[in-house]
């Protein structure tokens, strides 16, 4: 059962650390598209990418200390919840005003999951298998930030620029709908 356990703890974890990075990276190739659709200056289109991290960076610091309080768990859940809910929010925006807010929730949502996704490896996995799960963890933000481009180019030239927002959306779900199933806290 423990291995069970640890294997969806460092699925799920895994999953975490991606999204952040690949919306960031992704975002960034849809934005002449955005730009195009809701007539938006470059002015505007740099709020799409500084609303996210700006509100990841300010919010990194407090959620660390609410994780340390409230249990790491939970805020990781909430942190994956508030993300999946903000990205349906961004793929539905009618607005520059709408889509920048939303990105900024999820720059929000994702502090409260990048300041958990570490701690509970090292809860979970035990000092010997704590680098493996550390390293792939660490893996899955850069390949977030590494096929960020391409796939959010792929998905914005054949789908739309909404669809990587309602994907990253399913995922975060799956994330959370994984963990919630799970009695544990660390």
């Amino acid at each position: 059962m423990e291995g069970k356990f640890n294997k969806l703890i460092l699925i799920t974890t895994s999953l975490g650390a991606f999204v952040g990075p690949f919306m960031s990276s992704a975002a960034n190739i849809a934005l002449p598209t955005i730009g195009t659709e809701f007539s938006m200056n470059s002015i505007w289109l740099n709020w799409v990418t500084l609303a996210f991290t700006l509100a990841t960076a300010i919010f990194i610091l407090p959620f660390g200390r609410l994780a340390d309080i409230f249990g790491r768990k939970k805020l990781f859940v909430i942190g994956m919840a508030v993300f999946a809910i903000a990205s349906i929010v961004c793929g539905a925006s009618v607005s520059p005003v709408m889509l920048i807010s939303a990105r900024a929730v999820q720059g929000l949502s994702y502090a409260a999951v990048s300041v958990t996704v570490v701690s509970i490896l090292t809860s979970v996995f035990p000092a010997g298998a704590r680098g493996k799960a550390l390293g792939l963890n660490v893996a899955m933000t850069y390949i977030g930030l590494s096929v960020g481009p391409f796939l959010g180019g792929v998905l914005t030239k054949y789908l739309g620029w909404r669809s990587m927002f309602f994907i990253i959306a399913a995922v975060s779900i799956f994330v959370v709908l994984s963990l919630i199933s799970l009695k544990q806290e660390w």
